[in-house]
């Protein structure tokens, strides 16, 4: 599984860990991220993330 990075503040969204602050689930894929995931640390978008 892969790993995102937000480019703003160095958060790392895991696949295999999923976000729970956001609600994404244990396992979700980046592509199945929605489309208005704000990064739990700082609100970035998910545009603003990268593969780590």
């Amino acid at each position: 599984m892969a790993q995102y990075e937000c480019k703003l503040c160095g958060y790392i969204y895991d696949e295999e860990a999923g976000c729970d602050e956001q609600g994404v689930a244990p396992g979700t894929k980046w592509t199945d991220v929605p489309d208005d995931f704000e990064c739990p640390l700082c609100g970035a978008g998910k545009d603003d993330f990268e593969l780590k």
